[in-house]
């Protein structure tokens, strides 16, 4: 059966926390890493009821994209509203995670769950995050040594390239040196030009791990001056980043865009509002599950003929429509944005672990609970 351990382990493979902004507060909240889980709940908000229906589903597992808290806390008192989610959660033996900042970019994430429930093709990041900082090495080895290098890079960490690691390239060719006065040459003799068949080793490895990756070279290595290179290659962009872009199958007006916004989306009691000539044409739309008024212009320069996203304010809107061609904007609910990614999340995380039950919550936490035109 599988632990929390393990839920986790998906979950972080799936959406790695080093991918959350620097103030989000992700991970687990609540519950013993060795109990069994059996059943997840998928939702988008940590309240009381969610809470509840976790408890009377007999739910092992409550996973959330919004966080518990944001800020540091002295009390979990169950006097307060959050302090009572968490003397539920834990009195009845289930266990809290939240995946928020890191869910919202990668494949399988939040933006990338509303472009496809919205039925949009050939989707892409709108703002492709940049891979992480990499170096190339290149070690300079004798020949009959060289495994016993390469094995140590690798243990270090180097080698390893998206879902594949222990890779290397190996030439061969002769290099040659004279020991002077006072080295301590582990092949030849002082004074003596030396020649050795020896091993160009080409490998990759994540910038971070460069004083691990030296470390291991040089202890593994039998020369007493190694020769080596770290050079840094061109930043390639990835297939994570904020928001998205694709095309409808086909054309359609503004006016009938928000209608199918509107039926793709889950129901809610709040209000969709549109920003454009209800005639103008849509095929290329731009969108950002959450709040993504910070894509705004991304969106109109990247040739969008329409923004969908949340929480957008008066008067970044009221300048974007001002310039001449701009892209309109379609402003949804923020949590029926984000809930597109419950079903797509849990999918995931059914596949990659059988044994266990996931489903999604319909429960409807959007705070505003009306409105009128």
């Amino acid at each position: 059966m599988p632990t929390l351990r393990d839920v986790v382990s998906v979950l972080d493979g799936l959406y790695d926390p080093r991918w959350a902004d620097s103030w989000d507060a992700v991970g687990t909240v609540a519950g013993d890493p060795d109990a069994e889980i059996t059943k997840v709940l998928f939702a988008v908000d940590p309240v009381q009821a969610v809470v509840d229906e976790a408890v009377a589903w007999g739910a092992d597992l409550v996973v959330t994209h919004h966080p518990l808290w944001l800020k540091g806390v002295t009390s979990v008192a169950a006097t307060s509203p959050k302090g009572r989610v968490v003397h539920t959660l834990i009195s009845n033996g289930i266990a809290l995670h939240t995946c928020h900042t890191n869910a919202d970019s990668p494949v399988l994430g939040v933006s990338e769950s509303m472009a496809l429930a919205l039925g949009l093709s050939d989707v892409r990041p709108l703002e492709a995050d940049p891979a992480g900082p990499t170096d190339k090495w290149v070690v300079f080895v004798p020949e009959t040594d060289a495994d016993r290098v390469v094995a140590a890079m690798h243990a270090a960490g180097a080698g390893r390239m998206g879902d594949y690691d222990s890779a290397q390239f190996r030439s061969t060719g002769t290099g040659s040196f004279r020991p002077l006065e006072g080295a301590d040459p582990a092949i030849g003799e002082v004074g003596t030009v030396e020649h050795v068949s020896e091993a160009r080793i080409e490998m990759v490895a994540e910038r971070r791990l460069r004083d691990d990756v030296r470390a291991a070279l040089l202890s593994a290595h039998p020369y007493e001056e190694v020769a080596y290179d770290v050079l840094e290659p061109a930043a390639q962009a990835t297939d994570r980043g904020s928001g998205r872009i694709g095309t409808l199958g086909s054309e359609m007006t503004l006016a009938a865009f928000a209608a199918h916004v509107s039926e793709r989306l889950p129901a809610h009691h709040s209000a969709t509002r549109v920003a454009g000539d209800p005639e103008r044409s849509i095929r290329t739309v731009a969108l950002c599950g959450g709040s993504g008024d910070f894509l705004l212009a991304t969106a109109d320069a990247a040739g969008a003929d329409v923004y969908v996203t949340s929480d957008l304010r008066h008067h970044p809107v009221s300048e974007h429509l001002e310039k001449p061609g701009a892209c309109a904007v379609v402003d949804v609910p923020h949590w029926a944005a984000e809930w597109t990614w419950l079903p797509v999340g849990s999918r995931a995380l059914g596949e990659r672990l059988p044994g266990i039950e996931t489903k999604v919550s319909t429960i409807v936490t959007d705070p505003w609970t009306s409105h009128i035109s």
